[in-house]
């Protein structure tokens, strides 16, 4: 009876996770943990595997509202990916207790800012209110420094990703947002198509290391899948100013498990 409410779990984690790009691991990991007994790190494996359906239902989603940026996103990517690699090989080598404060800290203040600051933009009405001039049909990313930037911080959300067990999302929405002037509603659907390349990296990764079962990821994902499409619908009629108070109220919860954890 019990695995019958992961479907239902899912389902609500699913429409968190699109309307905000953050995949959904900050709920699940706790989920498989407390409820069904299983170690960090065959919870964090599972999660991975659950996301990437998520991801993929997100993105056929926004897609075709036209919102992503898909040369950024791959972009953001090939520094996630090698980033993610290196912060989870430095937790074997670093010590991550004052780390992981600081770090905690440091969401605790962009959570703060994302739920109060409306950085004077002017695309924050709904999704259909956006201008042609912030859509991803008229995509430029051509100097070299715009580029180099898009890398940095793709690999500075990647490594957060790898070293701390937070989605990338809940680091990449933020730096497109605040680092690359790109409309919120624009960076979290942006994220979620990041997400099937990050996620994807990552489950082969704890597949290999037999972590991830599959049984409880599909489960899950029976219930991410529809509550993506749900998610990617809501989010259309959500201003940019709430869709960052909702964004800023997850990373107010990640960063206080950061906190309780290493503290």
């Amino acid at each position: 009876m019990e695995h019958a409410l992961l479907p239902l779990a899912g389902f609500l984690v699913g429409i968190v996770a699109s309307i905000t790009g953050v995949g959904g691991g900050i709920f699940i990991v706790p989920l498989l943990t407390m409820a069904y007994g299983f170690i960090p790190q065959h919870a964090i494996g599972t999660s991975l595997g659950s996301i990437i359906f998520t991801a993929i239902a997100a993105t056929i989603a926004y897609a075709r509202q036209r919102r992503i940026y898909y040369r950024l996103g791959l972009l953001m990517a090939c520094g996630t990916v090698p980033g993610a690699y290196f912060g989870a090989y430095l937790t074997t080598v670093v010590s991550s207790r004052l780390l992981g404060l600081l770090f905690g800290a440091f969401l605790f203040f962009m959570a703060l800012r994302m739920a109060v600051d409306d950085l004077g933009r002017s695309a924050e009405g709904t999704v259909d209110a956006l201008s042609l001039t912030s859509s991803p049909a008229r995509e430029e990313v051509t100097s070299f420094f715009k580029v180099a930037r898009i890398v940095i911080l793709g690999f500075l959300a990647g490594f957060g990703s790898g070293f701390f067990g937070i989605g990338g999302g809940v680091l990449a929405v933020p730096a497109m947002n605040f680092g690359l002037h790109i409309p919120i509603h624009l960076a979290t659907a942006t994220s979620m198509f990041m997400m099937i390349l990050t996620s994807l990296s990552g489950a082969v990764q704890h597949t290999l290391a037999n972590h991830l079962h599959w049984g409880y990821a599909l489960l899950l994902a029976l219930g991410t899948i529809f509550g993506a499409q749900v998610g990617a619908g809501l989010s259309r009629k959500i201003s940019g100013t709430m869709l960052r108070r909702i964004f800023g109220v997850i990373m107010l919860i990640v960063s206080v498990q950061m906190l309780l954890k290493f503290f």
